[in-house]
């Protein structure tokens, strides 16, 4: 399955255990995944055009009213309601819930669609909380999770074809800030948030590289006490992400370390500094 639909079935699996879950997009329904949501929840889906300015706001108002509102925008669209997200959310600190698809680059649907910035416009604002699923069981885990949090936050997903991991039949509360080691290793630490971890597991073991694995799951807040165990052990760490290299996740790894004086040989593999085509 993709991406997207692993997103629409885990929302209408949540929903109907939650009637307080509604879902907003801003002319992306087919895109996002909604148009098979309304099918389950016609009343409590809104499309509001292309006007993702008033999506976020009228998400807010949403959860002021207590309900617990769903924005399935594109990454690359979302940035257009940055000073919404800032003033009418997480200023606010109110329970929205930020579904970014396409999230990364995006092939075929071109540069304008390229989504990489999301995690560095988001990470420089208070309240809210970041989280990148590696796999489509993941998402729905992090998705769950995000239902049950009391202020904003966001959940970052790829275009195209999931990983094909199985889904666990009961859905789970992660503890927010709390990463995974994936692979035990000596000689290498690689710290890295979503689908491209898999890509590090192959590698590594193609190259019989004894290094540890982190899936952090979250860009913030950080799991800072498993990062810096590791770093502390191992001084040669690559941060891998499918976001801007500025600001994003080893930009946020590079300042926890020099935070805590811990001086380490980082590589940090990202988006450049440069539109993608």
């Amino acid at each position: 399955i993709s991406w997207t639909d692993a997103f629409a079935n885990a929302l209408i699996r949540i929903a109907k255990e939650d009637s307080n879950i509604v879902a907003i997009t801003a002319a992306m329904k087919g895109g996002t995944g909604l148009s098979k949501f309304e099918k389950h929840f016609p009343e409590r889906t809104f499309d509001v055009g292309i006007a993702e300015q008033h999506a976020v706001t009228f998400a807010g108002g949403l959860a002021i009213s207590g309900m617990k509102p769903v924005c399935a925008i594109y990454s690359t669209f979302l940035q257009r309601a940055y000073d919404q997200i800032i003033h009418d959310v997480c200023l606010q600190n109110l329970p929205v819930i930020f579904a970014l698809d396409r999230a990364g680059l995006v092939g075929d649907d071109g540069p304008t669609h390229n989504g990489p910035f999301d995690i560095a416009y988001f990470r420089l604002i208070p309240n809210v909380t970041i989280m990148v699923p590696k796999d489509e069981n993941e998402l729905q885990h992090m998705l769950y999770t995000a239902t049950l949090l009391k202020g904003p936050c966001t959940l970052r997903y790829p275009r195209g074809a999931a990983i094909g991991v199985g889904l666990d039949p009961e859905l789970k509360k992660l503890e927010i800030g709390k990463g995974e080691v994936v692979k035990e290793g000596d000689d290498l630490l690689i710290l890295g948030v979503g689908p491209i971890l898999y890509n590090a597991m192959q590698v590594t073991e193609e190259l019989k590289c004894n290094a540890t694995i982190i899936n952090a799951r979250f860009v913030k807040p950080l799991d800072e006490i498993l990062i810096l165990q590791y770093a502390r052990k191992i001084k040669n760490i690559i941060t891998l992400e499918e976001g801007t290299i500025n600001g994003g996740f080893g930009s946020a790894v590079l300042e926890l370390l020099n935070r805590n004086g811990i001086k380490s040989d980082i590589k940090i593999i990202g988006v450049p500094d440069k539109f993608i085509e």
